[in-house]
């Protein structure tokens, strides 16, 4: 019997030199998102167990066709583990060679996970918002640090309006921003309602495990975007029904998800992101799409944007840390 080669493993810190510019981030994101929805991926919802109250591990396994990647993340989310001055998240993403299904690669998910998640809400401020000149971001965790790469990187000089209900962490990220140049300017304000109203952007992030904190009716404006990032923390349901369009980064994960108990109230999608991204190459996006079926009711024309994380797109990252890893000689090389 042939010997398998041996297992190549990249820890965070590898991990995180081998991530793609935040410009090649976006792109790969959109075309990923747009092999997904033209049928291009095999990607299942996500298989959880539940070992203590409120945590979670979750297997997401896929393969994306038109490139020939497969793999699978490994996450846990375990909300209690900052009492003990531990992360909340810990993950893993293996690679495996498509053609015989040995394991190629064991890598740590962590930046993986945060720089695919910001890439995703890339994607949607450039097909509906790529103008946009303030921002509401809710949540100053780790994801609203890596989304400030990506708002610097595709707009032009945004004013930036923090909320966090810890207020020190919203100055402290506020703060870190200004710094970081890019930004018109940087404020943490008392309340989401107070970051939202007049901006044409809105992010939530809040973190793991945050409770509901649903925005007022009436604080979106009209012709707002708004990305959600955590699950329905911040955007309720009626919001998501009033939208001109509710567009969803999957559509079966997201009804698996409301067939669950998440999302109450919630309507269908009107459409999956991926429709939205238009020629892969050079990534040129295309915002046509047929309007949304007609409603009960009149919609305003804000439009809610919800991503809630894709194993998919784990892996298109994971493949592309992999070549860069690869090529520059990186990693420590396991036996079998």
């Amino acid at each position: 019997m042939l010997t398998l080669p041996p297992l190549r493993y990249l820890a965070a810190r590898e991990v995180q030199e081998c991530l793609p510019s935040v410009e090649a981030a976006i792109e790969l994101a959109g075309s990923t998102l747009h092999g997904l929805s033209h049928g291009e991926a095999e990607i299942p919802p996500k298989l959880g167990v539940h070992p203590r109250p409120g945590a979670l591990l979750h297997a997401m396994p896929a393969w994306l066709k038109s490139s020939d990647v497969v793999g699978m993340k490994w996450v846990s989310a375990f909300p209690n583990n900052r009492a003990a001055g531990l992360p909340a998240v810990h993950g893993l993403i293996v690679l495996n060679d498509p053609a015989t299904g040995a394991p190629t690669c064991v890598m740590d998910a962590a930046a993986i996970t945060g720089a695919r998640t910001a890439a995703v809400s890339g994607v949607a401020i450039k097909a509906f918002r790529p103008s946009s000149s303030t921002v509401a971001i809710l949540g100053a965790g780790l994801q609203a640090r890596t989304h400030l790469q990506v708002l610097r990187h595709l707009l032009a000089k945004p004013a930036l309006r923090i909320f966090d209900r810890h207020e020190e962490r919203a100055g402290r990220l506020a703060g870190e921003a200004l710094s970081a140049a890019g930004f018109a300017s940087a404020v943490a304000v008392g309340s989401a309602e107070e970051a939202v109203r007049g901006t044409d952007l809105v992010i939530s992030v809040a973190a793991l495990g945050s409770m509901s904190q649903a925005l007022p009716a009436g604080c979106v404006e009209d012709d707002a975007l708004v990305v959600a990032v955590d699950f329905a923390t911040y955007v309720p349901a009626d919001l998501a029904r009033s939208a001109a369009r509710f567009v969803v980064d999957d559509i079966s994960q997201f009804l698996a998800y409301r067939d669950a108990g998440d999302f109450e109230g919630y309507p269908d999608p009107d459409a999956s992101l991926g429709q939205f991204v238009g020629p892969v190459a050079g990534f040129e996006l295309d915002g046509t799409l047929a309007p949304p079926p007609a409603a009960p009711h009149p919609r305003k024309q804000h439009v809610v944007v919800t991503h809630l994380g894709l194993g998919l797109l784990d892996v298109a990252f994971a493949h592309a840390v992999l070549q860069r890893a690869e090529a520059e000689g990186m990693g420590r090389m396991l036996e079998r």
